[in-house]
């Protein structure tokens, strides 16, 4: 990669951050302000923040490489379950928006403890964020260390690179608070959407066009072009168990249900989410033509090498360097505004005075990204797959949000320890201590089913 240009970009990057940090922290007034920047989002600002966070480092570093490995099926676990989210978006900004004008809304924490009139949700509900949003996060600092790395190898290791971020993020969360996370989202959107495009675009026009590229495929690795795929992945239940957690992601993951609460309006929340559909289509499209493309021309090479030479070193200088400047904005934008919504989920339960509550968000905020950070250390480079656990786990508290938001006599009793189960059975699936599967079915599908029904078992005795 060319410095120069790596330089250049850098800059003109670096001092649109520092403008718009700088615009953010003048256009903020008080706590509340800093953390739920101002409630008054329009409809483009919040796609681009929206989409921003649901895609970031992954988008350009696992995608590609999911679809190098496990074929085109993954545009059903990707591309149809990421436009079918805008659906649940539509649905679910309305009832989320109208529960939160019934209290002082600070987090979905503190929304979900007052509707069940339990602190207890409350902290369940943070406990399984932290578990499994924790390795999400992860996935940003991991992902951006291991491109870095790859393409300077001589330069710093991997747990360097990710310290770095890590480090970063803290100090610019610090000074620009969530409205200047979702301006660094906005100008991050547009490069991920760019780059993506133009990577695509060179990967398709080297073996001259789509159809010679699908027919490379088939001649090589036909198992790629249809389910299963070459390694099984794409069974029916894992489809709709991804599916699922996918669907779920609006409802259950902070970072994007507080972006529902402060649009301006539900009209603008509504446009929002169709705009979010449009661009989950735009954003993962590309990356099959980058993955096919890798599954021809880097086969059998490892994820940093294939990511290294196909998002670096194969590109012209100028590109090159975008990609390494927006995937490092991506990682930042995104794991910051994850760890800035676990510091808010902590805030909306604390009954301390707002000074005492923000210093207890801000080192709460600290040692969320140091765990984050050693769990990027130490884990593996399949990104997507990371990902996909960390979006099941999380889906496990759905069936207890909704019964918070959509119920006006939400009842904790049953549905409460029952939530604590599943989420440890998960775990304890995840860690291989027991199986994943049980008589033919997958754990994450039965444990999801079961805590609905009980849910629903509790709304129904609530209402006779």
């Amino acid at each position: 990669m060319s410095t120069y240009w790596l330089a250049l970009v850098g800059a003109v990057y670096f001092v649109a951050l520092v403008i718009a940090t700088w615009s953010a922290r003048r256009a903020t007034h008080g706590e509340s302000d800093y953390m739920l920047a101002g409630s008054n989002l329009g409809a483009a600002l919040g796609c681009l923040t929206f989409g921003a966070t649901l895609f970031s480092t992954f988008t350009l570093m696992g995608m590609p490489d999911f679809f190098r490995t496990h074929g085109v099926g993954a545009w059903i676990f990707l591309g149809v379950a990421d436009a079918a989210v805008a659906f649940v978006i539509l649905w679910y900004a309305a009832h989320l928006r109208r529960a939160a004008s019934t209290v002082d809304f600070k987090g979905i924490a503190g929304l979900i403890s007052a509707r069940y009139r339990s602190r207890a949700a409350g902290y369940l509900y943070l406990a399984g964020l932290f578990v499994f949003l924790i390795p999400y996060v992860a996935v940003q600092i991991r992902g951006i260390g291991i491109l870095l790395n790859a393409a300077y190898p001589q330069t710093l290791p991997i747990w360097a690179w990710s310290l770095a971020i890590v480090v970063t993020l803290l100090i610019y969360s610090e000074i620009g608070g969530l409205k200047a996370i979702i301006y660094s989202d906005a100008l991050q959107g547009l490069v991920l959407l760019v780059v993506t495009w133009l990577i695509a675009y060179g990967c398709v026009k080297e073996f001259g066009g789509i159809a010679a590229l699908m027919q490379q495929i088939d001649a090589t690795e036909p198992a790629l072009l249809s389910v299963p795929g070459p390694h099984g992945l794409f069974t029916f239940q894992f489809m709709l168990a991804s599916l699922l957690a996918i669907l779920a992601l609006p409802i259950t993951q902070p970072q994007l249900a507080t972006r529902l609460v402060i649009m301006k309006n539900t009209t603008e929340a509504k446009r929002m989410a169709v705009a979010v559909g449009v661009f989950s289509m735009l954003v993962i499209v590309p990356t099959i033509a980058i993955g096919l493309h890798g599954a021809i021309a880097y086969r059998g090479a490892d994820t940093a090498a294939f990511l290294a030479a196909a998002l670096i070193h194969d590109q012209a200088p100028y590109i090159a360097a975008i990609v390494a400047v927006g995937l490092v904005a991506a990682a930042m934008s995104t794991a910051d505004s994850q760890l800035f919504a676990l510091g808010g989920e902590l805030r909306s339960l604390l009954r301390a005075d707002e000074p005492r509550a923000m210093r207890w968000t801000r080192t709460a905020i600290a040692l969320f990204a140091a765990a984050a950070y050693g769990f990027a250390i130490m884990s593996a480079d399949q990104l997507v797959l990371m990902a996909r656990v960390s979006f099941a786990g999380t889906a496990m508290l759905a069936p207890l949000i909704l019964t918070g938001v959509l119920s006006r006599s939400a009842k904790a009793t049953y549905l409460l320890p029952a939530t604590v189960v599943g989420l440890l059975v998960f775990l304890l699936s995840v860690l291989g201590l027991i199986p994943a599967t049980i008589g033919g079915l997958r754990l994450d599908l039965a444990l999801f089913a079961l805590l609905s029904l009980i849910a629903l078992a509790g709304q129904r005795r609530a209402i006779a």
